[in-house]
């Protein structure tokens, strides 16, 4: 049977080292006792150095030691991180120990010790947001918490409109193409502008408010899977809410990605995953309802709990266990790093690469630079071709022919695209190497 000890062991010895203190160079130097590591109190990571969030996202060697911290596959360099993110080695560690107690001590620790285990996580997650514990309820993802919140939202009224953008995941624009036709409502639809701007985004969402005046609700992504825009969420709220317009945000992407406090963003409704950019075990997202919004949230499913609390809008059945107790583990990596110098690190990343491709004839870039409408994401289209087939084979291309993987994303009204996402374990000798791919490919 493999034990915890094996399993660190395992994970390699590059991982391994990296629970030391500061940067590691071969296994030599990463004989430690792994599971003493993993086990006792407190991350053994090294703390940032000094400097600005800019200059630390520049400190190769201390980002050579945090990526340590991931056991990596040496198949293909990964630059597709954006669909779920891997756990560095500690919080995996956690992950199995609290895995191991939940099946050992079964029922009497699940309706014993892990409901207030849970409420603390809850808590860690609102802090980390910067709203009220109660005004946050766990999910399984941000697909499930933005479900909960379109499809009880109560304020719709027959004629009147809901909006949503190109841009916008299709599970939420089919959550509320569903909910207008099961109130009578119509559906009011726009195209962001490529290239963006915030200018021009928000120039056209005013345009759409205009031609739409009956419009009640607004689907709003905060930062974008299709091309990593991110919205001026904050501006565009103040801007509907002013009309009468609700605002359900969309931040499956921004928590753990970019600085990210609620309560900047005005809306009164959001979800979120903690599986993305925190680093949490699959399984395990949240929604936001600020407080004084909770009316317009019916109750699950004839759910008897008490209209005044958040709890009763969502029940997901049996929880999860392990993955909700990992939760503050994940955060507690992230903090170590700080959440600035790690949107730093990303920024960096992606710009190593941005610019560079951007010189190149017949890539076309559609993120724009500026630092407040990009994190990491950042999607290109090769020789002006949209279509899915296309964007398909350059994905296919990068990854069979240049080991470097990227992903394909479709519903860009412009055309497909490709994105390509770098993580904590990335360099930027990766972004080189997917330069050097797309100059082959364009050529």
């Amino acid at each position: 049977m493999t034990t915890r000890r094996d399993f660190l062991r395992q994970a390699g010895c590059a991982s391994a080292a990296s629970l030391t203190l500061p940067a590691l160079s071969g296994c030599a130097e990463a004989k430690l006792d792994a599971t003493a590591a993993a086990e006792g109190a407190g991350l053994q990571i090294p703390p940032p150095p000094r400097g600005t969030p800019s200059e630390v996202a520049r400190d190769e060697a201390y980002w050579r030691a945090i990526g340590a911290q991931y056991a990596v596959t040496d198949q293909v360099t990964n630059l597709e991180a954006g669909y779920f993110g891997m756990m560095p080695t500690p919080v995996l560690a956690a992950y199995h120990r609290h895995i191991d107690r939940v099946n050992r001590e079964s029922s009497y620790f699940a309706r014993g010790a892990y409901g207030e285990i849970a409420r603390n996580a809850r808590g860690r997650v609102a802090s980390a947001l910067g709203v009220a514990t109660e005004e946050v309820a766990f999910a399984r993802n941000a697909t499930e918490a933005l479900q909960v919140l379109i499809g009880q939202y109560n304020r719709l009224e027959a004629g009147e409109s809901v909006m949503h953008a190109d841009l916008d995941y299709p599970a939420m624009q089919q959550a509320m193409n569903e909910l207008a036709q099961r109130k009578g409502a119509e559906v009011a639809t726009l195209v962001i502008p490529e290239p963006a701007s915030k200018t021009n985004v928000l120039q056209a969402y005013a345009a759409a408010f205009d031609a739409n005046p009956r419009t009640r609700l607004l689907l709003l992504t905060h930062t974008n899977n299709k091309t990593g825009l991110i919205h001026p969420v904050a501006e565009l709220t103040e801007m509907a809410e002013a009309r009468g317009i609700d605002v359900i945000v969309d931040a499956a992407h921004s928590f753990g990605h970019v600085p990210l406090a609620l309560p900047d963003l005005r809306a009164a409704f959001v979800g979120i995953n903690l599986h993305k950019w925190v680093g949490a075990p699959v399984g395990v997202g949240a929604l936001y309802i600020r407080e004084d919004q909770l009316d317009a949230i019916d109750r699950a499913h004839g759910d008897p709990g008490p209209l005044d609390r958040i709890d009763s809008r969502i029940h997901t059945g049996t929880t999860n266990f392990a993955t909700i107790m990992t939760v503050p583990d994940a955060l507690d990596f992230q903090e170590r790093m700080g959440v600035p110098n790690k949107a730093a690190r990303l920024r960096y990343l992606r710009d190593s690469w941005v610019g560079p491709a951007r010189g190149i004839t017949g890539v076309d870039i559609l993120t724009p630079d500026d630092p407040d409408l990009v994190g990491a994401l950042t999607s290109f289209r090769l020789n002006g071709d949209g279509s899915r087939e296309g964007n398909l084979e350059v994905a296919r291309t990068l990854a069979e022919d240049f080991g470097v993987f990227t992903v394909y994303r479709t519903g860009v009204a412009n055309g497909d695209c490709v994105r390509v996402t770098p993580s904590l374990y990335n360099s930027p000798a990766d972004g080189d190497k997917l330069v050097e791919a797309l100059g082959a490919m364009a050529g």
